[in-house]
């Protein structure tokens, strides 16, 4: 087809590599930020032996290699993950971090501001004012289990186990199985998402949720085909059509870390499981007005794909293109 000339998947990995993945250096420094926190904390622990702070893991998309580049100077460049020990069963959320933010002030001492120390509703955000970066610090309680699974603790105070360790090794095998393109499909699809909430606003679909959705594909593939990791323009429409037909009513399940009859039905309109805790339902509070919108959306970007397969000329393939990405994809 005539767009299928125009906007191929060429066009789109050089789109990837020059406006949606973090630029080499950056991705770098980033590295270098976390692991500099990471130490500075990890020798006061050390140091301080009765501190309650037993150890820190570098996390979410940073560490799982999809983190998308940064817009307008908000959100956060890096997760770490600090695991707290605790005997109080009654967590207070906003007392908890209000702790850790003290902890990371003792440890950088003089050398920042308070103010440099944020925290949110989930995380204490740290912004290194020499380089811009910020990372969230995010609290983990920890009893002790293996392969550094513990609770996240959430604003409302509900424990919902995970791993650090477990949510790589998960990422990291899928990627061995399909190739290096695996990770460049999410990266596209969260830019896709991100650019489609820039239009509407009330759009819901978490990073992680796009994550697990073509990790499934990856697992079983769709219409009788493997997720087509080498063909980018594919791939994202094998991901969109699984979204329009099954409309997110499939359950969908991994059995990397449990068995798949440990899960419980809940009444949320979607179903997608953390791998590695049967009790998370990644998509839970999505109401159903949430997934009929994430539904049709997918749906239109698909009409939008197929109107620029049959395009007659690039210009018009290229702007079918932008109302997926943006302004920034490239016309050249």
């Amino acid at each position: 087809m005539a767009g299928e000339r125009y906007v191929h998947h060429k066009v789109l990995k050089a789109f990837a590599q020059s406006k949606v993945n973090v630029p080499a250096e950056e991705a770098k420094e980033r590295r270098r930020q976390v692991n500099h926190l990471r130490e500075r904390l990890e020798d006061y622990i050390a140091a301080h032996p009765d501190f309650d702070l037993v150890k820190l893991r570098a996390s979410g998309s940073t560490a799982k290699r999809t983190a998308i580049r940064r817009r307008s100077g908000t959100g956060s460049d890096a997760d770490v993950a600090a695991y707290l020990r605790t005997t109080d069963t009654d967590i207070d959320v906003s007392t908890m971090l209000t702790w850790l933010r003290d902890r990371c002030i003792e440890v950088y001492g003089a050398t920042k501001d308070a103010d440099d120390f944020k925290p949110s509703d989930h995380a204490v955000g740290i912004t290194m004012r020499s380089s811009g970066l910020k990372i969230d610090v995010v609290p983990v309680l920890y009893t002790g289990e293996p392969d550094d699974r513990g609770c996240l603790v959430t604003a409302d105070g509900t424990k919902v186990l995970t791993s650090v360790t477990l949510h790589l090794q998960f990422i990291q095998r899928r990627k061995d199985k399909a190739g290096d393109g695996y990770r460049e499909v999410i990266r596209l699809l969260k830019a896709w998402i991100r650019e489609s909430k820039e239009v509407d606003a009330e759009l819901r679909c978490k990073s992680f949720l796009i994550e697990l959705l073509v990790a499934h594909l990856c697992d079983v593939g769709w219409n009788g085909k493997p997720l087509q990791v080498d063909d980018y323009s594919a791939a994202i429409e094998q991901v969109l059509s699984y979204i329009v037909r099954t409309g997110l009513r499939t359950p969908i399940v991994f059995t990397d870390y449990y068995k798949a009859e440990t899960v419980n039905a809940t009444a949320d309109p979607i179903h997608v499981w953390d791998p590695v805790n049967p009790e998370n339902n990644v998509a839970r509070g999505y109401t159903e007005q949430d997934r009929q919108r994430l539904v049709h959306h997918a749906k239109t970007t698909l009409d939008t794909i197929s109107m620029a397969a049959h395009a007659a000329t690039k210009g018009e393939a290229v702007d079918a293109w932008r109302e997926l990405f943006g302004p920034a994809f490239p016309g050249d």
